[in-house]
């Protein structure tokens, strides 16, 4: 959702700006990879959001 109220960012350039593949970005989306915690803080300052808004701890 994030990406596009960011103008349509598609997943590769999500990707690129925070060092990471498309692939990634897409495993991340699918709840099928948590990402690291750099990862993870360097996604929500691209959307200038707190972490917390951007990701949620799941059981």
């Amino acid at each position: 959702m994030l990406r596009f109220m960011h103008d349509e960012m598609t997943q590769a350039e999500l990707g690129q700006r925070i060092g990471v593949t498309r692939q990634t970005i897409a495993a991340i989306e699918q709840g099928r990879y948590a990402p690291s915690l750099e990862a993870a803080f360097r996604i929500a300052r691209v959307f200038g959001r707190p972490l917390e808004q951007v990701f949620q701890w799941r059981d």
